[in-house]
């Protein structure tokens, strides 16, 4: 019996490894395990493709940023103070570092994953790139500069190799699209197709930029150009999802127009669409015209008989001991209201210490909201401040000093020492630095009255912009390291003088530092007595 069992076990083994056997010497299935490796050897030689792809696309992240970071290390102030340069950092660590981690992730680097999460938490987020943008816009309206020429690089006075690319152009556009301004999203996503046309390569596609362009021209109201547009975009897409349903919309709205009003068959303006083809909607601000044609040098209400009424002199302070040996130099700014400038009012020294001690202080800085005198940040005011007390330094104490000695006036009672630092489109528009009557709870919290003067240092100079602009005269004052100006806000009677109203330019190019002493009423009594009228 057990003769026979192992008889039978042994022919199934036989006839098991027969099966097998017959099996994988069968040409024919042979071959299909043939093209099964040679499925598998595609598959593994995609997957060498793609990581070698990945190896390449990190590797020439890394040379571009090292090329990037070599320049812009070398004079950081001096690579920021090119607006486009300062719009790319925010842009490029929002977004485009963004792609690289996602990149890195796919075959995650522990290493640089963990390099990466501890300095994000320090990256400019999309509201400070939203923010970098809008400020580009607003230089290209303050200094009447073409989207072409920004693209370029191309400023006033100065040429850079700071460019933009369609794509850069194509989120400038989508930025302002977002916003509800069409007007700015015009500007910039013709730029985008304008260069997109020229040749330069691009992620974002056409199709793309005339579905933003295309709405953003009839919101316009350019409804021919919108139809042209729109006809583009549909013949590259037919398939897109709402070119053809705007297309019916706008021809429909052009016929209802046209009927409405006398027949002219315009065709759309072949003419490219650049800065002055549609009008700027207005804003907020009244005096809009007047202040950007201050800030770009137009319009200065300096005349050659008011200027020879201007005057320079050496001021002692009435004979005060710590100015009789060194005088402090003063120049006519301005006649009426009386506006004055002091040279050598800041040695390097101290500005570079007052700068040191600001930077790490440095916040968005806020204006006090005339309804609820609470301070608070604003659209109209871009910069970054800091507040500096006696007790940080000696140097802030003999600044302190130095303003009381100059003006005759007492800083007991003054604000601390304001440091602000104005970036890429910093600027701060036309206000009054003191309270008015629908206001006047605005310094109550204070207890010292409203703000008498105004001392205001400039700690830098400024290669394009920046300067303070007085709308209501026509003033034009320029920074200038280590000088400082100085005027009244209030009459001598207490009335706001309503003529001191002010504005910072944006700065175009450069990095622009100031501190201010807002100087108040309390303690000045018996320093600046009363007039016996209400202009005096």
């Amino acid at each position: 019996m057990r003769l026979l069992i192992c008889l039978v076990s042994w022919l199934l083994l036989c006839c098991c490894w027969r099966t097998r056997a017959e099996i994988f010497t069968s040409i024919g299935q042979m071959t299909d395990l043939l093209y099964t490796e040679k499925e598998l050897v595609h598959s593994l030689r995609d997957y060498i493709k793609a990581e070698e792809l990945k190896l390449a696309e990190v590797k020439s992240w890394a040379r571009k940023l090292d090329d990037l970071t070599r320049i812009s290390t070398s004079d950081p102030e001096g690579y920021l103070a090119h607006p486009v340069n300062a719009y790319k950092l925010m842009k490029r660590l929002n977004t485009e570092w963004s792609q690289l981690e996602s990149l890195v992730l796919q075959n995650p680097s522990d290493g640089f994953i963990s390099n990466m999460t501890m300095h994000r938490q320090y990256f400019p987020d999309a509201e400070d790139e939203k923010g970098a943008a809008k400020a580009l816009m607003r230089l290209q309206d303050t200094y009447h500069l073409d989207s072409e020429d920004f693209s370029k690089g191309r400023l006033p006075g100065m040429h850079s190799n700071a460019v933009l690319t369609v794509d850069d152009c194509y989120d400038m556009g989508k930025t302002a699209y977002n916003e509800g301004d069409y007007y700015h999203a015009v500007l910039w996503m013709q730029q985008s197709l304008k260069q997109l046309d020229a040749g330069e390569e691009a992620v974002v596609s056409k199709a793309a930029i005339l579905d933003y362009l295309s709405y953003s021209v009839y919101q316009m109201g350019d409804l021919p150009r919108a139809i042209e547009l729109t006809r583009r975009l549909v013949a590259i897409e037919p398939s897109h999802q709402r070119a053809g349903g705007n297309l019916r919309y706008f021809e429909k709205l052009l016929l209802k127009v046209q009927s409405e009003e006398e027949p002219t068959n315009q065709p759309a303006s072949e003419e490219p669409i650049q800065l002055g083809t549609y009008v700027r909607p207005k804003d907020h601000l009244p005096e809009r015209e007047i202040y950007e044609a201050l800030c770009r040098g137009e319009q200065d209400g300096m005349t050659e008989a008011r200027r020879s009424r201007l005057f320079c002199r050496y001021q002692d302070g009435s004979r005060n001991p710590r100015l009789l040996l060194k005088p402090m130099k003063e120049e006519d700014e301005w006649d009426s209201p009386h506006i004055v400038r002091y040279l050598e009012a800041l040695s390097d020294y101290e500005i570079g210490k007052i700068k040191e001690m600001a930077k790490p202080r440095l916040a968005r800085a806020t204006v006090r909201d005339p309804k609820t005198g609470v301070l608070t940040t604003a659209n109209y005011r871009v910069s970054k401040s800091a507040w500096l007390e006696e007790e940080d330094d000696p140097v802030i104490g003999r600044v302190n000093q130095r303003i009381q000695d100059i003006t005759g006036l007492t800083v007991d009672t003054a604000e601390l020492l304001q440091v602000a630092n104005y970036g890429v489109g910093g600027q701060y528009e036309p206000h009054f630095d003191f309270s008015r009557k629908d206001e006047p709870d605005a310094f109550k919290r204070l207890g010292t009255g409203n703000r008498v003067a105004t001392f205001l240092n400039y700690m830098s100079d400024v290669e394009a912009g920046g300067a303070t602009v007085f709308p209501d005269f026509g003033a034009v004052i320029q920074p200038k390291k280590g000088t400082a100006v100085f005027w009244y806000n209030l009459f001598k009677s207490g009335e706001g003088d309503y003529r001191t109203r002010h504005a910072a330019c944006p700065v175009l190019v450069g990095s622009k530092w100031v501190s201010n002493k807002w100087i108040h009423e309390r303690g000045q009594e018996f320093l600046r007595p009363c007039g016996l009228t209400e202009v005096d």
